[in-house]
Protein backbone atom coordinates (compact mmCIF):
# COMPACT_ATOMS: atom_id res chain seq x y z
CA UNK A 1 0.00 0.00 0.00
CA UNK A 2 3.16 2.45 0.46
CA UNK A 3 3.55 5.21 2.68
CA UNK A 4 0.74 7.12 2.33
CA UNK A 5 -1.55 3.57 2.17
CA UNK A 6 -2.97 4.86 -1.05
CA UNK A 7 -2.77 2.48 -3.70
CA UNK A 8 -4.97 3.90 -6.38
CA UNK A 9 -2.99 7.11 -7.01
CA UNK A 10 -0.24 5.03 -9.12
CA UNK A 11 -2.75 2.97 -10.66
CA UNK A 12 -4.79 6.06 -12.27
CA UNK A 13 -2.07 7.94 -13.60
CA UNK A 14 -0.42 4.50 -15.03
CA UNK A 15 -2.00 5.08 -18.80
CA UNK A 16 -0.97 8.71 -19.40
CA UNK A 17 -3.46 10.67 -16.64
CA UNK A 18 -6.41 12.39 -17.34
CA UNK A 19 -6.66 11.05 -20.70
CA UNK A 20 -6.95 7.57 -20.39
CA UNK A 21 -10.43 7.46 -19.30
CA UNK A 22 -11.04 9.63 -22.37
CA UNK A 23 -9.50 6.71 -24.21
CA UNK A 24 -12.00 3.94 -22.73
CA UNK A 25 -15.00 6.36 -23.72
CA UNK A 26 -14.25 6.37 -27.72
CA UNK A 27 -15.38 10.07 -27.76
CA UNK A 28 -13.62 12.23 -30.34
CA UNK A 29 -14.32 15.43 -28.92
CA UNK A 30 -14.70 17.41 -25.62
CA UNK A 31 -18.14 18.37 -25.37
CA UNK A 32 -19.51 14.82 -26.79
CA UNK A 33 -21.76 13.33 -24.95
CA UNK A 34 -23.81 10.03 -25.01
CA UNK A 35 -27.17 9.98 -27.35
CA UNK A 36 -30.29 11.32 -25.57
CA UNK A 37 -32.08 8.35 -26.13
CA UNK A 38 -35.94 8.40 -24.94
CA UNK A 39 -35.29 11.95 -23.23
CA UNK A 40 -35.57 15.29 -25.21
CA UNK A 41 -35.82 15.00 -29.45
CA UNK A 42 -34.60 17.66 -31.13
CA UNK A 43 -37.07 19.97 -32.59
CA UNK A 44 -40.13 17.33 -31.48
CA UNK A 45 -41.81 19.75 -29.03
CA UNK A 46 -41.70 22.64 -31.74
CA UNK A 47 -43.07 20.37 -33.96
CA UNK A 48 -46.14 18.98 -32.28
CA UNK A 49 -44.61 15.31 -32.09
CA UNK A 50 -45.18 13.43 -29.16
CA UNK A 51 -44.43 10.45 -27.44
CA UNK A 52 -47.31 7.47 -26.92
CA UNK A 53 -47.42 4.13 -26.52
CA UNK A 54 -47.33 3.68 -29.82
CA UNK A 55 -44.83 6.00 -30.62
CA UNK A 56 -44.56 9.33 -32.36
CA UNK A 57 -47.80 11.15 -32.35
CA UNK A 58 -49.86 14.50 -32.90
CA UNK A 59 -53.77 15.36 -31.97
CA UNK A 60 -55.98 17.70 -33.31
CA UNK A 61 -57.93 19.82 -31.52
CA UNK A 62 -60.57 21.14 -33.37
CA UNK A 63 -63.92 23.56 -32.77
CA UNK A 64 -66.64 22.50 -35.65
CA UNK A 65 -70.28 24.89 -36.11
CA UNK A 66 -73.61 23.90 -35.81
CA UNK A 67 -73.31 22.19 -39.56
CA UNK A 68 -69.68 20.72 -38.62
CA UNK A 69 -67.46 22.28 -40.67
CA UNK A 70 -64.25 23.13 -39.06
CA UNK A 71 -63.95 26.42 -37.89
CA UNK A 72 -60.91 26.54 -35.57
CA UNK A 73 -58.07 24.02 -34.81
CA UNK A 74 -54.85 23.24 -33.50
CA UNK A 75 -52.62 20.35 -32.93
CA UNK A 76 -50.12 19.36 -29.94
CA UNK A 77 -48.34 16.84 -28.88
CA UNK A 78 -49.57 13.52 -28.52
CA UNK A 79 -49.23 13.20 -24.93
CA UNK A 80 -50.37 16.90 -23.74
CA UNK A 81 -53.55 17.18 -21.97
CA UNK A 82 -56.59 18.50 -24.05
CA UNK A 83 -58.20 20.74 -21.23
CA UNK A 84 -55.48 23.15 -21.54
CA UNK A 85 -55.71 23.29 -24.94
CA UNK A 86 -59.40 23.60 -25.10
CA UNK A 87 -59.25 27.03 -23.00
CA UNK A 88 -57.04 28.60 -25.76
CA UNK A 89 -58.70 27.59 -28.37
CA UNK A 90 -62.06 28.83 -27.19
CA UNK A 91 -60.84 32.06 -26.21
CA UNK A 92 -60.28 33.06 -29.55
CA UNK A 93 -63.79 32.43 -30.66
CA UNK A 94 -66.85 34.47 -29.94
CA UNK A 95 -69.27 32.68 -27.51
CA UNK A 96 -71.70 29.89 -28.37
CA UNK A 97 -75.36 28.90 -26.76
CA UNK A 98 -73.70 25.33 -25.88
CA UNK A 99 -70.37 23.54 -26.20
CA UNK A 100 -69.98 20.02 -26.71
CA UNK A 101 -67.37 17.82 -26.11
CA UNK A 102 -65.98 14.57 -24.83
CA UNK A 103 -64.62 13.25 -21.25
CA UNK A 104 -61.25 14.34 -22.13
CA UNK A 105 -62.03 17.93 -21.43
CA UNK A 106 -63.80 17.93 -18.21
CA UNK A 107 -61.99 19.86 -16.21
CA UNK A 108 -63.53 22.45 -13.43
CA UNK A 109 -61.22 25.57 -14.98
CA UNK A 110 -62.66 24.61 -18.64
CA UNK A 111 -66.59 24.40 -17.09
CA UNK A 112 -65.77 27.94 -14.91
CA UNK A 113 -64.38 29.60 -18.28
CA UNK A 114 -67.26 28.69 -20.45
CA UNK A 115 -69.84 29.33 -17.69
CA UNK A 116 -68.04 32.76 -17.46
CA UNK A 117 -68.49 33.33 -21.23
CA UNK A 118 -72.20 32.72 -21.15
CA UNK A 119 -72.16 28.64 -22.93
CA UNK A 120 -73.61 25.88 -21.56
CA UNK A 121 -71.26 22.57 -21.02
CA UNK A 122 -71.77 19.66 -22.00
CA UNK A 123 -69.65 17.65 -21.17
CA UNK A 124 -69.30 14.16 -19.62
CA UNK A 125 -68.40 13.96 -15.87
CA UNK A 126 -65.03 11.99 -16.07
CA UNK A 127 -64.55 8.44 -14.40
CA UNK A 128 -62.52 9.89 -11.18
CA UNK A 129 -64.69 13.33 -10.69
CA UNK A 130 -66.33 13.10 -6.93
CA UNK A 131 -68.37 15.99 -7.75
CA UNK A 132 -70.65 15.16 -10.57
CA UNK A 133 -72.29 17.81 -12.72
CA UNK A 134 -75.24 17.72 -14.62
CA UNK A 135 -75.22 16.54 -18.11
CA UNK A 136 -77.41 16.56 -21.04
CA UNK A 137 -77.51 13.67 -22.97
CA UNK A 138 -79.64 15.03 -25.72
CA UNK A 139 -77.63 17.78 -26.41
CA UNK A 140 -74.42 15.31 -26.20
CA UNK A 141 -75.73 13.67 -29.10
CA UNK A 142 -75.25 16.59 -31.54
CA UNK A 143 -70.99 16.09 -30.47
CA UNK A 144 -70.66 13.54 -33.40
CA UNK A 145 -70.41 16.51 -35.65
CA UNK A 146 -66.98 16.99 -34.45
CA UNK A 147 -66.19 13.27 -35.31
CA UNK A 148 -67.64 13.25 -38.48
CA UNK A 149 -65.30 16.75 -38.95
CA UNK A 150 -62.33 14.62 -38.06
CA UNK A 151 -63.24 11.87 -40.42
CA UNK A 152 -63.55 14.42 -42.97
CA UNK A 153 -60.56 15.92 -42.86
CA UNK A 154 -58.77 12.20 -42.57
CA UNK A 155 -60.05 11.26 -45.96
CA UNK A 156 -57.04 13.33 -47.27
CA UNK A 157 -54.20 10.90 -47.60
CA UNK A 158 -52.19 13.43 -46.09
CA UNK A 159 -54.02 14.34 -42.50
CA UNK A 160 -54.48 11.17 -42.01
CA UNK A 161 -50.87 10.12 -41.85
CA UNK A 162 -48.74 13.71 -41.23
CA UNK A 163 -46.12 12.91 -43.89
CA UNK A 164 -45.13 16.37 -42.93
CA UNK A 165 -42.47 16.78 -40.07
CA UNK A 166 -43.08 20.68 -39.34
CA UNK A 167 -45.82 21.56 -37.26
CA UNK A 168 -46.67 24.94 -39.64
CA UNK A 169 -46.51 22.21 -42.33
CA UNK A 170 -48.93 20.01 -41.32
CA UNK A 171 -51.24 23.17 -40.03
CA UNK A 172 -51.03 24.28 -43.97
CA UNK A 173 -52.29 20.71 -44.73
CA UNK A 174 -55.06 21.16 -42.39
CA UNK A 175 -56.24 24.23 -43.50
CA UNK A 176 -56.17 22.99 -47.05
CA UNK A 177 -57.94 20.41 -46.44
CA UNK A 178 -60.83 21.88 -44.78
CA UNK A 179 -60.92 24.88 -47.04
CA UNK A 180 -61.54 22.01 -50.16
CA UNK A 181 -64.01 20.07 -47.70
CA UNK A 182 -66.11 22.61 -46.49
CA UNK A 183 -65.54 26.05 -48.38
CA UNK A 184 -65.09 25.81 -51.89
Amino acid sequence: MGEERRVAAGVRDAGGGRWSARRADARQHLGQGAPLGCRRQRGAHANAIGRSRGGPTTKLHALVDGSGRLVAFTITPGQRGDAPVAADLISALPASATLAADRAYDSDALRRLLLGRGTTPVIPNGPRRKNLHPFDRTAYKRRNLVERAFCRIKDFRRVATRYDKLAATYTAAISLAALVAWWL
